[in-house]
């Protein structure tokens, strides 16, 4: 769900993806819903290829987003972003996100962070975590069954070959 959310470098608020053209996308803002061009050279990176730096290594988004809902139990975060000084929002982290690099997530980030999490609470967009699909294990299973039945023809013409080869 969060591949067809878009950060637009310079624009405020989030945009989900409608459709690509030659030279654009076309995006509609989750505030307003209206439907907008955003350009090649414009910065854009979809929510789901962020990740937040941590001391062992980088924790996807989409992690830290469902963090931050277990936390809140599914509501906003209360937390005045413009208000609280940096060791508030850091103390906020560390709750959600113990392990978070202090040197490396500054508190701007910290505020897009929650900033983003309230707008997609708000807009309804709440699963962050894709499921696994039970789909996979099914295909595999028939790709091994395919792969018996190819390996069972190929026996019975490897057989039909060395009957007629006696028969001459």
């Amino acid at each position: 769900m969060l591949k067809t959310i878009l950060s637009i470098s310079g624009k405020p608020g989030l945009f989900k993806l409608i459709s690509q053209a030659k030279n654009m996308l076309i995006v509609e803002s989750l505030q307003t819903g209206k439907r907008q061009p955003a350009y090649a050279h414009e910065k854009i990176i979809s929510l789901g290829d962020i990740a937040i730096f941590t001391d062992e290594e980088d924790v996807p988004l989409s992690e830290v987003l469902n963090a931050i809902k277990e936390k809140e139990n599914g509501a906003k975060v209360t937390l005045d972003i413009k208000k609280a000084d940096n060791e508030t929002l850091r103390a906020y982290l560390a709750e959600v996100l113990p392990n978070f690099d202090r040197e490396r997530v500054y508190p701007t980030d910290i505020k897009k962070l929650i900033s983003w999490y309230n707008l997609l609470v708000e807009t309804g967009n709440t699963d962050f975590v894709e499921e696994e699909k039970p789909q996979k294990d099914a295909d595999v299973e028939n790709t091994a069954a395919t792969d018996d039945s190819v390996n069972e023809k190929e026996e019975k013409s490897k057989t039909k070959k060395a009957t007629k080869k006696k028969a001459e």
